[in-house]
């Protein structure tokens, strides 16, 4: 009788390695073509020559270009090589750190000063693209959805600081901020001459009036 061929786990770890260096590669490429040219310009073709890779190869390391589009949010929102999950991102881990809802909110709305002007651009071409592909559309649509779940949880974590306005709910407040944070707002403040570091002052100015009990004297 002859012995089954056993598999040695080595190859399966350089596999993944491989996979895993391959996947890096076509995030990065996709980043810097999709930073410099645009959403509209940029094709998956343009990532795998990048890349160094095939089309096929794109699709299954990352996903078509859509994907690519929201992975390429994710790398910029976390500040990484690769998509990282909101709540493993610095920011979110700094605004949860912070102990009052004054702090909590000067925290996100300093880290938004960088993160919304760099990713609007793309998001809004993502949008865009979705009026004639439902596969943006329904890119664009998941992206906001996990953005207004996301702001859920920063309601959640300001109630437990007991500075919130009590006549708010939390769907409220997340409602709030999930409006003016979006890249839409940013975008026409920039139409309007805005700065980036003006547009965060203003989140931070406008969230502490509107969300949060006025200071005791």
């Amino acid at each position: 009788m002859t012995r089954p061929v056993k598999t040695r786990p080595y190859r399966s770890t350089v596999r993944a390695e491989q996979a895993q260096r391959t996947r890096l590669a076509v995030l990065r490429a996709a980043k810097d073509l999709l930073t410099e040219h645009g959403y509209e310009a940029t094709t998956v073709a343009m990532v795998a020559a990048a890349a160094g890779v095939s089309v096929d190869t794109v699709y299954t390391s990352v996903g078509r270009k859509p994907e690519l589009a929201v992975a390429v949010v994710d790398m910029v929102l976390g500040s990484s090589a690769e998509p990282v999950p909101a709540q493993e991102r610095d920011y979110v881990r700094a605004v949860q750190a912070a102990r009052t809802g004054r702090d909590k909110l000067g925290v996100y709305a300093a880290a938004l000063r960088t993160l919304v002007p760099r990713t609007a651009p793309l998001l809004e071409a993502l949008r865009r693209a979705g009026e004639s592909d439902p596969a943006s559309a329904s890119a664009w649509a998941m992206v906001m959805d996990r953005r207004a779940a996301n702001m859920l949880l920063l309601a959640a974590d300001l109630r437990a600081t007991g500075d919130l306005r009590a006549d708010l709910t939390d769907r409220e407040v997340a409602d709030l901020i999930w409006s003016t944070n979006s890249p839409d707002y940013w975008l026409l403040l920039r139409s309007r001459g805005w700065s980036a570091q003006r547009y965060a002052d203003l989140l931070e100015d406008l969230w502490c009036r509107l969300l949060l009990e006025p200071e005791r004297p």
